[in-house]
């Protein structure tokens, strides 16, 4: 009597050829990669945006704009501080020795703080892309591998001359198993990159609506 063949993954694994192992190897490599992004990113999300909470607490707490950024410093480690201040740095640049302002400062300013939140953002998406290339690419990958597996399984038999659904089972499992994975990898990586995104969307969308209200305040301020 024939001993029953192993169906577990690392089996099915094992028995697989070089080329189907590469890819399986492939794939897990990027699930990983990407479950490493997602929690990065989560972790980073959630820190921006109790960043942002306390310090929109100290902006609007009718604490002096001068004695807020004397607070912060010139080198804070917050994105909304850096945004803050890069708005109060060109504000005080813009002064002259005599008091006067210096002509275009309201564009001066919302330039200053377009560039801080154009690099927020870009600090916040860093790493989406690989959600989306995994996401995109995985499942084809996979296919690859599950093709190339049922061919040469398909040799097999012809070399085996036996259509036996005990001999077939085997080595289609194992090109399947290539797909699977491939899903595995894309799924999660598909709906944590639309998650991620419009969370990285509202963040920066916060920043802006701090920036357009803080130049408000200083646009007022500089007519009266």
């Amino acid at each position: 009597m024939e001993a029953a063949t192993d169906f577990t993954m690392w089996a099915l694994f094992a028995r697989a050829t070089i080329t189907v192992k590469l890819v399986m190897i492939l794939l897990m490599a990027a699930s990983v990669w990407c479950w490493a992004v997602i929690i990065e990113k989560a972790i980073q999300y959630r820190k921006a945006r109790a960043e942002a909470e306390v310090f929109d607490r100290a902006f609007w707490s009718g604490e002096p704009l001068d004695a807020l950024f004397d607070k912060i410093g010139a080198d804070p480690d917050g994105p909304s501080q850096k945004i803050f201040v890069a708005g109060m740095l060109e504000w005080r640049r813009s002064h002259r020795q005599d008091g006067g302002l210096i002509a275009g400062a309201t564009a001066r300013i919302d330039r200053s703080m377009d560039v801080a939140i154009a690099k927020e953002a870009a600090k916040l998406q860093k790493g989406l892309p690989v959600l989306a290339t995994v996401g995109s690419t995985a499942p084809f990958v996979g296919l690859f591998g599950t093709v190339w597996g049922i061919m040469n399984a398909f040799i097999e038999i012809a070399q085996a001359q036996n259509t036996n659904l005990a001999v077939v089972a085997p080595g289609i499992a194992e090109a399947l198993l290539a797909t699977g994975l491939g899903l595995m990898a894309a799924i999660p990586a598909v709906i944590f990159y639309n998650k991620l995104s419009s969370d990285s969307d509202r963040i920066v969308a916060g920043y802006e609506a701090f920036a357009d209200e803080f130049a408000t305040i200083l646009s007022r301020q500089l007519d009266s």
